[in-house]
């Protein structure tokens, strides 16, 4: 049995050694600086059903252009179907085989892109969306969890060694969901992108199930057109949400926990504003993060709260002098639906034919905790929206969503090519 696996892995290894070989010509081929790139075919970067494993194939563009009979056919098939596999392990040893099997950017696409450089701070346990967004003249902070198992640490680093643009933050945390742990991690992250030589103007932070809307391309250019303000939630507090700055909680045994005392009240009386955990903001508003007297102390009092990145960040872009901010006044209160940062599907909005209370289409995946999971029949509505991210995707509830956005978007951009 041994024996037979043996020779079954030396076989591998010589394929894949083969498979290198005829990758790293392609890449000479077809590499080339940004004032030529016009001159070769880029279809070979294009992301096909073969690149997926797919057992299926399904028709993105008639998906597009809201064909139901195929939206409904892909549906079926989403019930028993995960296109999304891991990675080969044995390409990780060849760094080079894995990026041009996986049919990353390997050079910029533009000039544009080149000198707009864009950082992103992105969780550990969702390296798969690492291609979707991935440029080389970009730089990634990439958080793992201190509790982690070493053999996973092993496994991040051993992909993140093959990027010289993708990197692990310095300090990890323990991260705790909904403690100020998960905020100290976003924290760490942009200390460590704003001392890096990547000289950005514009910061990024996603997770797993965020997925672009946007080419890296048309990011660059919406971001430009910001001209240094923040795009992002920032918004009067619900009632419903107060108990969470109101009550000290504290973490206990591994879980967030209440404690039934009651807080002091914010610091310099400042207004406490609802918003989201992501966030685009500006190289300065990551600077009074880091280092505005005013901002460190709303950061410790805000270390006793529940889920305090659906806050801080938005209570920080209303307060006077920090760069890209906003006034603090209630008309210039901004919605997760006017910021360009994420679009989210809210069950409590959703219409049914066209309603007129209805803030958006119904759901045409599944809803987990009040938020529509994006299905194929959901893709013409989310790219019709001017924001760079969606949430959420799921491979487990729609893996041909993912797989069709991801498609269109890597065809686009080498559209856009000049």
């Amino acid at each position: 049995m041994w024996l037979r696996k043996y020779i079954k892995l030396k076989l591998m290894l010589k394929l894949t050694v083969v498979v290198a070989s005829l990758g790293i010509l392609v890449v000479l081929r077809h590499t080339t600086s940004w004032r030529t790139t016009h001159m070769f075919s880029y279809s070979w970067l294009e992301i096909t059903d073969d690149d997926v494993n797919m057992d299926a194939v399904c028709n993105c563009s008639a998906i597009l252009l809201r064909d139901q009979e195929e939206i409904e056919k892909v549906k079926i098939l989403a019930i028993s179907l995960s296109i999304y596999r891991i990675p080969d392990l044995i390409s990780l040893f060849i760094c080079r085989n894995f990026k041009i099997m996986r049919k990353y950017l390997q050079y910029p696409l533009s000039k544009e892109e080149e000198e707009f450089p864009l950082p992103y701070v992105i969780e550990s346990e969702y390296l798969q969306l690492l291609r979707a967004i991935y440029a080389p003249q970009n730089i990634y902070c990439v958080h793992v969890d201190k509790k982690s198992k070493p053999s996973y640490q092993s496994a991040v680093r051993a992909i993140v060694s093959c990027f010289p643009n993708v990197f692990i933050v310095s300090r990890p945390v323990d991260v705790v969901y909904a403690s100020w742990s998960r905020v100290q991690a976003d924290i760490n992250c942009m200390a460590d992108l704003y001392n890096s030589s990547t000289k950005w103007k514009y910061f990024l932070n996603v997770c797993g199930q965020d997925f672009p809307l946007k080419t890296n391309w048309e990011m660059v250019q919406l971001l430009r057109y910001l001209k240094g303000e923040n795009s992002m939630e920032s918004e009067k507090m619900p009632e419903g949400k107060k108990w969470r700055v109101t009550k000290v909680h504290e973490v206990i045994n591994g879980t967030i926990q209440g404690t039934g005392r009651i807080k002091e009240p914010p610091p310099f009386d400042l207004p406490i504003l609802s918003g989201n955990a992501y966030i685009v903001v500006s190289r300065g508003y990551i600077r009074s993060v880091l280092e505005d007297k005013r901002v460190q102390v709303l950061i410790e009092w805000a270390k006793d709260t529940y889920s305090p990145d659906e806050f801080l960040w938005a209570t920080i872009q209303r307060m006077p002098g920090v760069p890209g901010s906003r006034r603090p006044h209630a008309k210039f209160d901004m919605t997760d639906l006017n910021a360009i940062a994420r679009l989210v599907k809210w069950a409590g909005h959703e219409g049914v034919d066209n309603s007129r209370d209805a803030v958006y289409p119904r759901c045409e995946g599944r809803h987990v905790r009040g938020i529509c999971v994006y299905g194929v029949g959901d893709l013409w509505w989310v790219l019709e929206h001017r924001h760079l991210f969606a949430n959420k995707f799921d491979t487990e509830i729609d893996p041909f969503a993912i797989y069709c956005l991801e498609k269109y978007l890597r065809r686009k951009a080498l559209a856009e090519i000049h």
